[in-house]
């Protein structure tokens, strides 16, 4: 984990020592909003979501996470319970590191300190970039965003990792809005969709495109 790449081997038994492998079946709950927080987790392999439910008992997806990302830092620092709840989106083995062991490595090596201050400031900025997204942009732009946010080209494939209703989510628009713009983007020729995949037909327009 790059997070740990300049730790030297009695180091990161230390925090091994307060370490925990985690096996999470698609669909388990790894930790629920007010649980109390005793460290942070990693993504091995895997996918996990972050989100709560809403007073009207709506689902509201805050991020998806994979293999070499991590969550729990901010609510660890400031311990507090987690403000949201995290769940499998497929079979995953996550890495649980302590607090306990993890802070008396941060007081020795404040490189290791820079490093998770980096991962919650981007974090923060993707947050920022959210709130700017669902505030000055359309949802058929979300869409769109979310779509070329890899850079395809046009005669590229991409491959929805998550469920519709999952992306969906994750851009604060309904399913069938999302299925909706997808299938406008297919009448345009700008896209064509075959399940999970989507071949970019045409980038140039496509990130033209107003909704």
């Amino acid at each position: 984990m790059p997070l740990f790449s300049d730790l030297h081997e009695e180091e990161l038994g230390a925090i091994a020592a307060s370490a925990t492998e985690l096996h999470v079946p698609r669909g388990r709950p790894i930790f629920e909003r007010g649980d109390p927080c005793a460290g942070f987790h990693s993504v091995v392999y895997g996918q996990v979501k972050l989100g709560f439910v809403s007073a009207q008992g709506q689902e509201k997806i805050v991020e998806i996470l994979g293999p070499g990302q991590s969550f729990g830092e901010a609510v660890m620092f400031m311990e507090k319970p987690h403000i949201v709840s995290a769940t499998a989106l497929e079979d995953s083995m996550l890495l649980h590191v302590g607090k306990s062991g993890l802070f008396e490595q941060l007081d020795r090596h404040p490189a290791l300190a820079r490093r998770m201050l980096a991962g919650i400031s981007r974090r923060m900025h993707g947050l920022i970039a959210d709130v700017e997204a669902y505030t000055l942009h359309t949802g058929g732009q979300r869409v769109v965003g979310y779509l070329l946010k890899d850079g395809p080209a046009s005669g590229e494939r991409l491959t929805l990792s998550v469920s519709k209703r999952s992306i969906a989510s994750r851009l604060n628009i309904t399913p069938e809005y999302f299925s909706r713009v997808l299938h406008e983007l297919s009448v345009r020729e700008l896209i064509r969709v075959e399940g999970r995949d989507i071949h970019i037909l045409d980038a140039d327009r496509l990130r033209s495109y107003e909704g």
